[in-house]
């Protein structure tokens, strides 16, 4: 078993407990584990709040702020990884970053650009099926436009569950489905 440093994003609803457990959660299996608070001290109870935030501040500078929060570490070789939208800027920075180990995804993805391309990057896909920001028709698209950058792609889907279902703090936790996602999101990094 390797230890990983892995930069960890929130979602739109900020830097929450749930986050901070998470990242227990990978520390106690061994890993180094920065937790970035990309919206500065501000969580929200709602996912319209947090998005309406998300859209106040702009993806730029939203990017920005996570590569400056990922940037000191980024020589180690990081693993990117984030919740819903978190997972998103994780996999910018992660196709971005040619010294990336791989790319843990909890809940969302990107769109690609279409030079995207990567060395047989490791990513691991967490999503519920079905997912009310993740659509199948958008899952399958993106797997393709994934492998066809050179990413070694897998997804893990979990029936009726809710779209963040590993957080014990919102109506979407599925305890059974959450389990089964940290289960094999340590299985996949002890692999890198």
């Amino acid at each position: 078993m390797g230890c990983m440093n892995i930069v960890l994003f929130h979602s739109t609803y900020g830097l929450r407990p749930a986050v901070h457990a998470a990242a227990d959660r990978l520390r106690a299996a061994g890993h180094r584990v920065q937790v970035p608070d990309l919206f500065e001290g501000r969580t929200f109870d709602t996912v319209e709040e947090g998005m309406e935030y998300r859209d106040e501040l702009g993806r730029d500078e939203l990017l920005k702020r996570a590569v400056l929060a990922a940037a000191p570490h980024s020589d180690e070789g990081l693993v990117y990884a984030g919740f819903s939208f978190g997972g998103s800027l994780a996999q910018h920075l992660a196709l971005a970053d040619e010294k990336a180990r791989g790319l843990l995804l909890l809940h969302g993805t990107a769109d690609l650009q279409e030079d995207a391309a990567v060395d047989d990057l490791p990513v691991q896909l967490h999503v519920a099926d079905p997912d009310p920001f993740e659509s199948h028709d958008w899952l399958t698209a993106w797997y393709l436009r994934m492998q066809r950058a050179g990413a070694d792609v897998e997804v893990h889907r979990y029936p009726g569950a809710g779209h963040l279902f590993t957080d014990p703090e919102l109506e979407d936790y599925d305890a059974e489905a959450a389990e089964q996602a940290w289960k094999a999101a340590l299985a996949f990094l002890d692999s890198l």
